[in-house]
């Protein structure tokens, strides 16, 4: 979930005009998310410098990059906590007793390599593509 804030946050403030602020209040209810969660989200985009933070009285966050400059998979990448799908990706905490022989670990491997090559050829400016619908559902 943690990514798929991520994402949407950055589609957020990505539809706004580069020059207009977004509150974590105004996300929240756009989203219907909890306020804590993207507190949480909206300082690790900021640590990560996908966005920039304007303090005090009427701050916000707008995106630090140009949309077609924020790499999908490269979000993806950095907010994930860890791809272990299953317990054998995890080497030091695995314990699963078919992993000698197990055809499914390759086989993950590879889909996971499939899934971040497909995000890696996209862009936020990508998902911006319909920003007046977005924008429709998102500033009401």
């Amino acid at each position: 979930m943690y990514t798929d804030f991520s994402l949407r946050v950055l589609m957020y403030v990505g539809t706004k005009k580069k020059s207009e602020l977004s509150t974590i209040q105004e996300i929240s209810t756009a989203y219907g998310i909890s306020k804590n969660h993207l507190m949480k989200v909206t300082y690790e985009l900021g640590k990560h410098g996908y966005i920039e933070t304007v303090r005090g009285r009427g701050g916000g966050i707008r995106l630090a990059f140009a949309p077609e400059d924020i790499n999908i998979g490269e979000v993806v990448r950095k907010t994930e906590d860890d791809f272990n799908l299953v317990e054998c990706f995890n080497c030091t905490t695995n314990q699963c007793v078919i992993t000698p022989v197990c055809k499914l670990r390759n086989a993950l491997h590879q889909a996971l390599a499939a899934y971040l090559a497909v995000l890696d050829g996209y862009n936020l400016v990508d998902l911006l593509g319909n920003k007046e619908q977005l924008g429709a559902i998102l500033f009401k």
